[in-house]
Parts: structure tokens; sequence; C-alpha cells
């Protein structure tokens, strides 16, 4: 193989067979025409000239094609050296067929053109196979180095998306903090002095230095879920949601939610991101459970080879046109003053889902409910088996 890749810089590719063919269809009219040491029939002739001039005409048409197939040009010449290789070997068959005693063949002219034009055709059929295995094995290669490259960048790209919300964060708390910290002492030293308007204006002052570090904070998170995630294990979702239960207990009492859990599987994760998904999937339901007591239930359906886990809710739903709008970062569907939240927590949840090799997706009619499903990949036996546990401990 590896003489046979020195070869190809020596051989000219497509022109090489279009050649070959228009050669071998001269040789059949050629030896068609000259006269025999013996009378032969029409048929004979014709025989003789359909051998040769075919495997002209294969290989004229062949090389002629070679343009139009899904083989790259760059390795024709492979074609070109089987061709070659096939025409040479017979000559060897040949040669040494001629040498031992009382052999020969009686026409060598038209038996070595009728041969060497088969072995030459079995050369191209080979050398076409030949192609297309390396073309595809090229292509292939090249795929593969473009994913590494789009695979760097994006690590790069997150890198640096990571320091940018790290210094953004730092940079912009310390203003924050110091706008926040002035604006209460105004408000301990100075606050009996202000009428109506400067409470509600200094209220207000305050009210937005403390959303903005909170939006600062998520977006910070949200920068970080695959730089800063734990290595995946098996978790076992039942724990994780037992987590979020006591996490959001004194919320769930105040507001009378009744959160229903049905059995749920092992599946394979980051549990503490797991954790906050859900947590924010039952926090949500049960901020906008509207005017009646949350009823949320908790289920799971297998499909294939991932686990669709649905978090169900009876409240005030989502308009057809928001469903996919609501997964984007700052994207409120309602005010501040009416529903409070920094816009970010259904954005990480597709994030770490993404994270996961999963999706999350909502289903939902306005004044009936929402339906968020989140699909995540089964725990195998080996992560269970690795980690040794079924899921992480509770909090």
């Amino acid at each position: 193989m590896e003489r046979q890749n020195r070869l190809l810089p020596l051989v000219g590719g497509r022109d090489t067979v279009v050649a070959l063919g228009a050669l071998y269809l001269a040789l059949g009219f050629g030896t068609a025409l000259v006269p025999t040491s013996h009378n032969e029939s029409l048929i004979t002739v014709l025989v003789v000239l359909s051998f040769i001039s075919g495997s002209g005409l294969v290989l004229l048409i062949g090389g002629y094609r070679l343009p139009h197939t899904d083989i790259d040009s760059q390795f024709h010449p492979v074609i070109s050296v089987w061709c070659l290789t096939g025409i040479a070997a017979m000559l060897v068959i040949l040669g040494l067929y001629h040498l031992q005693p009382d052999t020969g063949l009686s026409e060598p002219v038209r038996s070595i053109a009728i041969l060497t034009g088969f072995s030459s055709v079995a050369g191209f059929g080979v050398g076409v196979y030949d192609a297309q295995a390396k073309t595809h094995a090229h292509r292939l290669e090249r795929q593969n180095e473009l994913l590494e490259r789009t695979q760097r960048q994006l690590e790069e790209s997150n890198e640096r998306l990571e320091q940018f919300a790290s210094a953004a964060s730092h940079d912009l708390q310390e203003p924050l903090r110091m706008v926040s910290s002035y604006l209460q002492l105004i408000d301990q030293e100075y606050g009996d002095d202000f009428d109506e308007d400067g409470e509600e204006f200094l209220e207000y002052a305050i009210d937005g230095a403390e959303r903005m570090k909170a939006m600062i904070d998520a977006l910070l998170e949200y920068s970080r879920v695959e730089t800063q995630g734990d290595q995946f294990e098996a978790v076992d979702l039942e724990c994780v949601l037992d987590d979020v239960r006591k996490n959001l207990e004194i919320r769930i009492e105040e507001t009378d939610t009744e959160l229903e859990v049905g059995d749920l599987p092992r599946v394979e994760g980051d549990p503490n991101q797991l954790r906050q998904l859900f947590q924010n999937l039952v926090s949500n339901a049960v901020e906008y459970s509207g005017d009646e007591p949350a009823r949320i239930a908790v289920s799971a359906e297998r499909d294939g080879t991932e686990w669709v886990i649905s978090v169900e809710d009876e409240g005030i739903g989502i308009d057809p046109d928001q469903q996919e709008r609501i997964f984007e970062v700052f994207r409120r569907l309602h005010s501040h003053e009416e529903r409070p939240g920094t816009g970010i927590g259904l954005a990480l949840c597709d994030r770490i889902a993404e994270r996961h090799g999963g999706e999350i997706w909502v289903d939902s009619d306005p004044g009936e409910g929402s339906t968020f499903s989140v699909s995540l990949p089964a725990a195998s036996d080996d992560s269970l088996a690795r980690t040794g546990r079924i899921g992480p401990p509770a909090e």
C-alpha cells in the first residue's frame, strides 16, 4: 500500500484511465484488422473486437464519468494505479506462462490485449472501491478535525464567557454593594425627613439595586453550568425531589401547596444541577398557581434510553406564542411588580438539560395549567456500580 501511495504522483488519475480506454479501443480495432496465421470467421473477429474494445469502452466511459461521482478528485490516481497494477500483474502471469516448456500463446498480440484489458477493468473496479473508501475516510477525518476545532473554539468561548462573567460580577457587584449600602444608610439616617414621594423613590432605588445584584448572581450561575458542574453519576430523582421538598418546605406550607411525587427513576447526571433544575420548576409552579393553592404532580415515563420527567401544575398557564421564548435569558412574561424573579430560572433549566444531553419543553393552555417535561439519560448499570449508591445525600 505504501508503494502504491508513492506511485500516485506519477500517474495522471482520470486522464490515465481515459487514455487506457482509448488505447484498448484502438487495439481492438487494430487487432481485428490485422490478418492472422489462419483464416478466422467473422464471428471470431467480432468476439475478439468486443473483448478488447469492450474493456477500452468500460475504461473510457468510467474515466469520463469519474468527476460526476462522489469520489474526491485527489483519489483519482488511486484508480489509475489499480488499472496499471492489474495490467502489470497479468503481464507477469503471461510471461511466466510463456516460459514454461511446450507452452505459448497462439496469437500473442490478441491474447495479451484481451487478458490485460480484462485485468485493467478488474483493476478499475477495485480502484473505484478503494478510492471511495479513501474518500469516505478523508471526509470523515475532515469532519472530525472540524468537530475538534469547533469543540476547542466552544471550550475557549465558554472559558472567555466565564472569565467575563466573573470579572463583570466582581466589577459590578462592588459598586452595586456600595450603592445599596449608602441607600440603606440614607434610609436609616434621613428616611424620616422624606415626604411620601421621597420614601417611594428611595424604596425603588434600593429595590433596583437588589434586583440588579440578583440578576448578576443568576447570570454568573448560568455561565458556569458547563465549567463548574460536577461529574455525572447515577442519581435517584426521588432523593432529588425529597431535597426540593425540604428546601421549599416553608413556602409549600405557607401556600398550602400539594406536591405529589410519583415513582421516579435513576438517571445519569449532576445531582446538584438536577436538584436546582427541579427546584426551579416546582418553585415556578407554586409562583404561577393563580388564586388557588398549587397542585403539582411529578411523574416519569421511559422513552428508549431516556426518561422524560414531567412537572404538571394547574396554574395560570402560558400563552402558546410565548412557550418557546420563556427559556430565553431574561425573558419575562410578567412585570417584576406582578411576579418577582430574575428571568433566568427557566433559561438555567434549559442549559442544565442541554448539558445532560436532553431537552426541556412545555405544554400549556392559558388558564388550564402547564406541564414542563425534561428528558434525561437513564442511569447505566456501570454508573450504578461505580458510584456505589443510588443518589446524592440529603442536605
